[in-house]
C-alpha cells in the first residue's frame, strides 16, 4: 500500500490509522505504548512528508507549534479518533 495514496484521502487516513492501532491492541500492545509510536511516526511525517490534504495541513501547522506535551495530547486525539472511526463512534458536530 501506497502510504502517500491512502494520505491524500482524510477518511482513508483515518481508517488506516485505527487499523493500525486496532492491529497493536491485539498484539497486547498498552495504549500508552501505542500513543509513544504515533507520537514518533507523527514526527516522521511532520519532518519528511508534505500534507496531501488540508487537514493534514491543519496537522502538521499544530505539531510544528506544539511542545512534547501538546504533541502527545495530538498524537493521543489521533489514535483515539482514529479507533473511534474504525469502530464507527464518531459524535456529530
Amino acid at each position: 500500500m501506497d502510504i502517500r495514496q491512502l494520505s491524500a484521502d482524510w477518511e482513508s487516513w483515518k481508517r488506516f490509522l485505527g487499523q493500525a492501532v486496532e492491529f497493536a491492541e491485539e498484539l497486547g500492545i498498552s495504549r500508552e505504548r501505542i500513543v509513544g509510536l504515533a507520537q514518533q511516526a507523527g514526527q516522521v511525517l511532520a519532518d519528511h512528508v508534505p500534507p496531501a490534504s488540508p487537514e493534514q495541513k491543519v496537522m502538521k501547522e499544530l505539531w510544528t507549534v506544539a511542545d512534547q506535551n501538546e504533541k502527545h495530547v495530538l498524537a493521543n486525539l489521533m489514535t483515539k479518533l482514529a479507533s473511534q472511526h474504525r469502530q464507527g463512534n464518531y459524535g456529530a458536530f
